[in-house]
């Protein structure tokens, strides 16, 4: 069979990492279809963004979720499979960049792809506080309160991340089949309402459904809803066959889209303009299920969905750790954060991820100068830091998932032959992804930086800077950090080829 390497701009792109022969020798192959769309579902289906998207936009966000999926989620999705398909191995974008570009830009992508993902704990775990003060208005006001409760979340996944493989994808295979069980109860509810009453949102009004300059700003928060198809694709490398890659992305996609399309509805119909009233718009989903179907049915609901958003900042802990595992076998971190425990788990790069996480919170949560910067009631900082966190990880994402579409494109003109032995889709469709993935990315960039997704609490004129600081801000302590631990991995190297 042809080979699929060679130079790309005088940097050689590497036959093979030590990554993809180190994995599959020490780490154990479990997870099957299931498990993967479980990971899939958890880092990219988060019910509570349903409500917002839907008090956002009214009828309109329909037609975005359309667009979105369309333009951004489906090309992401089949630029991941066919990446997939080559490359199946542990470490997904960081994998891919290393083998199309080389092993700097591989570095590179790695890095600009792990940052918003332990952002992404920050984010799940502040859901799990918004949905508490949703079940009581008065539980968790004060800002350091709402601190403690996301480090008690960061630390408990922490603990079960760092179990068993098996053991903790079986919690979050149970968990992902009840929140799975909620959006069936959300559909049943949307019928019933609709039955008893018809839409509290008219749905007969073309103009509603049309996309114009006042609503565009929605389109950014409508790709958070997309984002992270590869995040499954970090454990490529602990997979029990190939076919898995594929028979996931084309499940979870599925659920995922038919997720979001039941929730917006059923929010629609059966709340209506009520939903811009509430000041906890994600509860919304538990108080529709609370008023069709029972009090029994929403608080079980309720407990549900607070189970989601404790596994969820759990999947993106471990799936992400596997970035900083293959690049620390690569001798591109240090090895220390490679390291295994008795359970085969990278432990030591779960709980530094947790650290950083941690230290995000208690800036935020505890320092003043943050407080002065968001500023407002204190009881609102949870939702502000919810929707801040969320954005600056739209931003850094959308901008590295580029490098999908960039590493097919290189990948492909590399070798020509050998690519299409390995190819999946029609070249069209490739083509297609190729230049409308890059390009909705950077709309995504452009218009997550100047358009507020809460308005009523951050205006447009601190949106950006605050969006903006934190993401440079980000970046630069990343780009920092990469550097030491670069320097540590080539000084260990050094040391060992000595020994």
């Amino acid at each position: 069979m042809a080979s699929l390497e060679g130079r790309v701009e005088g940097q050689q792109v590497p036959q093979i990492l030590t990554s993809e022969q180190y994995i599959p020798r020490t780490m154990p192959q479990v997870l099957g279809t299931f498990d993967m769309i479980a990971i899939y579902v958890a880092a990219i289906f988060f019910i509570g963004n349903a409500a917002l998207s839907a008090a956002l936009g009214g009828v309109v966000s329909l037609t975005y979720l359309a667009i979105g999926a369309i333009a951004f989620f489906l090309p992401c999705v089949i630029a991941t499979t066919q990446l997939g398909v080559i490359y199946p191995h542990e470490g997904s974008l960081y994998n891919w960049t290393c083998r199309a570009l080389g092993p700097y830009w591989g570095f590179f992508a790695g890095l600009s792809y792990w940052l918003p993902n332990v952002l992404a704990i920050v984010g799940a775990a502040d859901g799990f506080v918004t949905y508490i003060q949703g079940l009581n208005n008065n539980w968790l006001v004060e800002p350091w309160q709402q601190g403690l409760v996301i480090l008690a979340v960061i630390a408990l996944t922490t603990l079960l991340g760092i179990q068993r493989m098996r053991t903790t994808q079986n919690v979050v295979n149970g968990i992902i089949v009840a929140t799975l069980g909620v959006v069936v109860l959300v559909a049943v509810a949307c019928v019933v309402a609709f039955l008893q009453h018809g839409s509290k949102t008219p749905m007969n009004n073309p103009g509603d459904w049309v996309v114009n300059w006042q609503n565009f700003p929605l389109f950014g928060f409508i790709a958070l809803l997309y984002l992270g198809t590869s995040v499954p694709m970090n454990m490529a490398g602990e997979i029990v066959h190939t076919r898995v890659i594929t028979r996931h992305l084309l499940w979870g996609t599925l659920l995922v889209l038919a997720g979001y399309f039941i929730c917006t509805v059923a929010l629609l119909v059966v709340q209506g303009p009520a939903l811009a009233n509430d000041p906890i718009v994600p509860y919304e989903v538990v108080v529709m299920l609370d008023s069709v179907l029972g009090k029994f049915i929403g608080i079980i609901s309720a407990v549900v969905i607070l189970g989601f958003y404790f596994i969820s900042p759990l999947v993106y802990n471990y799936a992400t750790a596997r970035l900083l595992l293959t690049a620390s076998v690569d001798r591109r971190l240090p090895l220390a954060l490679g390291r295994l425990n008795k359970h085969r788990v990278p432990a030591n790069a779960i709980i530094f991820q947790s650290v950083l996480a941690g230290t995000f919170v208690a800036i935020i949560f505890f320092a003043a100068p943050a407080l002065v910067i968001l500023g407002g009631k204190p009881a609102d900082l949870a939702t502000k830091v919810y929707n801040v966190v969320l954005a600056a990880m739209t931003l850094i994402l959308a901008a590295s998932t580029i490098f999908y579409f960039v590493d097919l494109f290189s990948i492909y003109r590399r070798d020509r032959r050998a690519f299409h032995q390995k190819r999946i889709f029609p070249m069209w469709v490739l083509w297609l992804c190729i230049i409308v993935g890059p390009a909705t990315c950077l709309v995504v960039v452009y218009d997550t930086l100047q358009n507020s997704w809460i308005p009523q609490l951050i205006t447009n004129e601190y949106w950006w800077f605050i969006i903006g600081g934190i993401t440079l801000f980000s970046i630069t302590m990343t780009a920092l950090g990469s550097m030491i631990a670069t320097s540590q991995a080539a000084w260990e190297h050094l040391g060992s080829e000595q020994d």
